[in-house]
């Protein structure tokens, strides 16, 4: 690691006049040094954005191919590097850090394939009827724009991915903006795409300070803006922009359903192990953690001590320590406000079977039964290593326990029932749902995203390449058919 970070202007690094420091969460030392462009360097990254914008749509397939192979392949090389950047701006564990990087290596490789058969084109005859005798319509995509790319802290390479290799695999421009509290992540991306045959001005990644980003969203040669993040700004940039193309990956308060025939000591103990694990990965700072256990009441005395031994089981401290399983949380405060939630549901009358206690930044794993609806642990996205356990009497009672929440991303079905998995997928009222297993499952190739306030649009590099491009039909006139 360097200790002073250039950025990433249309394809070549520079540097600004001023300058922040990252620090790590875990100890709060600095970590690097990142330069910060001036509006000038912003203004330079978009107008060149622009005018590249129809020569990069014009690019062979194989060229950007080539180069997302490159990224994929230059990723693997440098895999423990990075994942050691990842752990030391955002404090996630290693083992949770080399996994991000190996999901990041598949984000490029998929876009690197889906740019190779992406636009293909589809003949549609029209002699359907009479007036269109002769005629052969021919549909392909193009993209709409420049896409503007902003990436949250909690998957501070892997999300700034999937914002990158879409746009590159789909002909679009790019420019990405990491968040403040982990650019290092997205920054090396540009390390890897500086070495190919890219276009100059086709990506810039930009660490551009939150307050200058209403400019960004405002401007009109942007027509693409993808955001992960919170529900608040999420939706503030889409009322900001209705004419612009918004695709939002916003909260969720992920709901692990175990039913009535998930009920063996083999089936609870996988449960429980699952559900410990990925409510508390990446210190709960996911928006598909498990966030609430709705058990049904069949299986609810024998699930809550194996979900309260597995999560005090999670072995928490130093993310550099490989035998670490939970991690700070990306700030103090970030462990402040989830203390301030879960002091809150007890003083209303939850139990507090688990956790509960904060070291500065860091937040114990944290089980809790009988919480209020009203509180704000039950109606909001904790982002923390926290869980919420209620029972319920039958199949119907979970479901609607799932759907009553104004997020909807994904949830995860205990259950060996097939029919009751298709009822599941029709009832639901969220993005995904993950039959056996935990709603944290996310595939990168898959689409993904969410309903109600937990966003718009879907991201996997197919479903956002879709996100980016348009169809346009050419219709041919004389043809015999």
């Amino acid at each position: 690691m360097t200790s002073t970070h250039a950025f990433w202007l249309a394809g070549r690094q520079v540097t600004g006049e001023d300058s922040f420091d990252v620090t790590s969460p875990w100890d709060g030392r600095v970590v690097g040094t990142v330069s910060v462009p001036t509006d000038a360097q912003i203004e330079g990254a978009v107008a060149a954005a622009y005018a590249v914008r129809d020569e990069f749509a014009a690019t062979p397939a194989h060229v950007r191919a080539a180069a997302l192979d490159h990224v994929s392949r230059r990723l693997v090389e440098r895999t423990e590097e990075i994942a050691r950047l990842i752990s030391a701006e955002n404090g996630k564990p290693m083992k949770w850090a080399r996994g991000e990087v190996g999901r990041a290596v598949s984000v490029f490789r998929f876009a690197a394939e889906e740019a190779r058969r992406f636009n293909g084109g589809e003949a549609q005859r029209l002699d359907t009827d009479l007036g269109g005798q002769g005629r052969l319509a021919f549909t392909r995509r193009f993209p709409k724009g420049v896409v503007l790319g902003i990436a949250p802290f909690n998957f501070p390479l892997n999300l700034c991915a999937h914002k990158i290799a879409p746009a590159i695999a789909a002909g679009a421009p790019i420019i990405l903006k990491p968040a403040p509290a982990t650019p290092l992540s997205g920054l090396i991306i540009g390390d890897l795409l500086a070495e190919t045959e890219l276009p100059a001005g086709s990506w810039s990644i930009l660490p551009v300070p939150n307050d200058k980003m209403p400019a960004l969203v405002q401007d009109e040669r942007l027509p693409v803006i993808s955001f992960t993040g919170s529900e608040k700004v999420g939706y503030a940039i889409m009322d900001s922009v209705p004419r612009k193309h918004c695709t939002l990956e916003l909260g969720g308060n992920g709901a692990a359903v175990v039913l009535a025939d998930f009920a063996s000591d083999e089936d609870l103990d996988w449960a429980a192990t699952r559900i410990a694990t990925f409510s508390n990965y990446q210190g709960g700072q996911s928006c598909i953690s498990v966030q609430r256990v709705i058990a049904d009441a069949s299986v609810y005395e024998r699930l809550l001590p194996r979900i309260v031994a597995a999560v005090e089981n999670q072995v928490t401290g130093d993310p550099n320590d490989d035998a670490t399983d939970v991690g700070p949380l990306v700030s103090e405060d970030a462990a402040k406000r989830v203390e301030t939630w879960v002091d809150e549901a007890v003083a209303a009358g939850a139990a507090l079977l688990a956790g509960g206690k904060r070291d500065g930044a860091s937040y114990a794993p944290t089980v809790l039964t009988d919480v209020p609806a009203d509180v704000t642990l039950s109606c909001e996205e904790v982002f923390g290593p926290v869980l919420t356990v209620q029972k319920v009497d039958g199949e119907a009672a979970a479901f609607a326990a799932v759907n009553d929440s104004k997020y909807g991303l994904q949830a995860g079905v205990f259950t060996h029932d097939l029919q009751t998995a298709f009822r599941a997928h029709r009832a639901l009222e969220v993005g995904g749902v993950v039959v056996g297993d935990v709603p944290s499952y996310r595939a990168d190739q898959m689409p993904y995203g969410g309903v109600k306030q937990s966003g718009v649009g879907r991201e996997g590099v197919k479903f956002a390449m879709d996100d980016y491009t348009y169809e346009r039909v050419m219709v041919l006139t004389g043809i015999s058919l």
